[in-house]
């Protein structure tokens, strides 16, 4: 029901013993890379992979038609594993503990060999190793913010790596770089920039986009810090409210300043930053010496969904010349649906923004931006014009080359799969995904206030695509509330959820909060998710909490 194999060809071809063809028979002439390997685009010759190895492809001279046909292959295993992706009676895991897949199973094995293996070997290893990983595009998989399988994407994919090249420079990358300057604009457009400012880069996930905002926010109050280091600065202090991502606080660890350092904010009990809290934060800060010089506010938290409210947190930092940074690692999606950009209100203001668009707009990962409103000040603070990269003498237009405005040297290529997302969708399709997400999530949300066997951490509708609950066993519906009930209610939901790990038809994620027990927490950004996937989530985490029931009565 939910094996994808290799073609026919490859076991059948072992057992026939084909060869190798001959130089003249593989060899093509042409330079074009628009035209095919061969005149049918086809093998000429089905292969016995077990007789090929690695050094028998391409550069080999004879290796054009032995690389084709080991593409083909490939491509065929590719294909197979997107399609079960999106079948519903296909598993979104096949799961087995870290000893069965270390010992090996069914001939997959994870030790490296001493002799190089046959390309057959290789296309197994593929094989299995889709097999046992999750299928992320699922639409029953519901665990990650990330989600989904965009078609579209995945080719982008597929070619940034086929390119294989580097962001650095213009001269190795010049179309992708110039791709990534009319997307970072467009995307400071839709936030709210003129044209004048802004600038960006591409990073590798949230947590750098958002290491990149500090350590900015401390470069520009704090020049000096890039040469003298923290010796001289005073006791810096950063602002974010207690539903942030942890990635403020590892920020302020890895850039010296001390994740102490990093004041918690008190938020309300849906999530969101109280502002007459943060402006107490900041002055108490102060009179203790301290010298505040950042905030970060979070537009759709990683739990709740939340949106802190950008418009009066921009001016308590107006007010304190504070750097305000806006987390929109998970939110920043909604910007591109009409109906849901107004809970980005104020975003506009923000000194910073980090953007994920392989969250909510469905972007393979990883594709994550940080957007900065001051032009030039990403070259200032990482600027350190290495000779053997960024020469001045160059014959093109050197501001092109993008390199020094980055922590990293070589940068993987993320634009791309963005850029031709785009380019399907348009604005109007993004706004359309996201609108179904929501509207998913607001029908998961309904769905729950009319059983009695699950209860919703709050009874406000969702503001994003989060929706937080607890799944009540029948020895627990007519309990009183109280420490006993919490205590068993907290072993719930880790129960379900590795009966569902085991059975692998769906998947989703838990965590305690503050003082809340273990609850789900349903994430949707999966355009292939429909109601029908939503109905079985609930049914399947009933029909598993029905076993638990007798587990935790005869426990009591």
């Amino acid at each position: 029901m939910d094996s994808f194999h290799l073609s026919g060809s490859i076991k059948e071809n072992s057992k026939a013993g084909g060869g190798v063809l001959a130089e003249s028979e593989q060899r093509h002439s042409s330079d074009n890379i628009n035209a095919p390997l061969t005149n049918d685009n086809t093998c000429s010759l089905t292969k016995d992979f077990s007789c090929i190895y690695s050094k028998d492809l391409l550069p080999a001279l004879s290796g054009e038609e032995s690389t084709k046909c080991f593409f083909q292959e490939l491509v065929n295993i590719l294909l197979n594993y997107v399609s079960a992706s999106f079948r519903r009676n296909s598993k979104v895991l096949d799961f087995h503990h870290p000893h069965q897949l270390k010992e090996g199973l069914e001939g997959f094995r994870l030790e490296l060999p001493d002799q190089p293996e046959n390309l057959e070997q290789l296309l197994v290893d593929c094989r299995d190793t889709l097999k046992y990983g999750i299928k992320t595009g699922h639409p029953r998989f519901f665990n990650q913010l990330s989600s989904g399988l965009d078609v579209i994407g995945l080719a982008g994919e597929w070619l940034t790596s086929t390119a294989n090249t580097n962001m650095f420079t213009y001269e190795v990358s010049p179309v992708f770089i110039l791709m990534e300057e009319v997307l970072l604009r467009k995307m400071q457009e839709i936030v709210g920039w003129s044209e004048e400012m802004g600038d960006g880069i591409f990073c590798p996930g949230g947590t750098i986009s958002n290491l990149y905002s500090v350590h900015l926010a401390r470069y520009y109050f704090f020049p000096e810090v890039k040469t003298k280091g923290m010796t001289d600065l005073p006791r810096l202090t950063l602002f974010t409210s207690a539903h942030s991502h942890y990635s403020v606080k590892k920020s302020a660890a890895v850039l010296g300043i001390g994740s102490e350092n990093v004041v918690v904010v008190k938020c309300d009990d849906r999530g969101r930053m109280i502002p007459a809290e943060l402006e107490y934060s900041i002055i108490t800060a102060k009179d203790k010496g301290c010298v505040p010089i950042y905030v970060n506010a979070t537009a759709g938290t990683t739990v709740y969904g939340a949106f802190d409210p950008i418009r009066v947190i921009a001016d308590i930092c107006e007010r304190h010349r504070l750097w305000l940074h806006v987390d929109a690692a998970w939110g920043g999606g909604l910007l591109m649906s009409k109906r849901h950009r107004m809970k980005l209100e104020g975003i506009e203001r923000a000194w910073s923004v980090t953007w994920n668009p392989h969250k909510m707009m469905g972007a393979p990962l990883q594709c994550s931006a940080i957007l900065v409103k001051k032009k030039g000040l990403l070259q200032e603070c990482n600027q350190l014009c290495a000779e053997y990269l960024f020469q001045t003498d160059k014959h093109y237009d050197t501001s092109y080359d993008t390199g020094d405005k980055t922590i990293q040297c070589g940068r993987h290529v993320d634009v791309f799969k963005l850029w031709l997302m785009w380019k399907a969708k348009g604005l109007e399709g993004f706004g359309s995904q996201v609108n179904k997400c929501l509207e998913n999530a607001e029908y998961l949300f309904n769905k729950i206030k009319q059983r009695p066997d699950f209860e919703l951490v709050f009874n406000s509708k969702p503001e994003h695509s989060n929706v937080c609950f607890w799944y009540i066993p029948p020895s627990l519906r007519n309990m009183p509330p109280g420490p006993e009930r919490n205590r068993r209610l907290h072993e719930v939901a880790p129960k379900i959820k590795a009966q569902m790990m085991e059975n692998g038809m769906t998947m989703i994620g838990y965590q305690p909060l503050g003082d809340k027990v273990n609850f789900f927490r349903c994430v949707i950004s999966n355009p292939a998710t429909q109601t029908e996937d939503v109905d079985f989530l609930l049914e399947e985490i009933a029909r598993i909490g029905q076993d638990i029931k007798l587990q935790l009565t005869e426990t009591n």
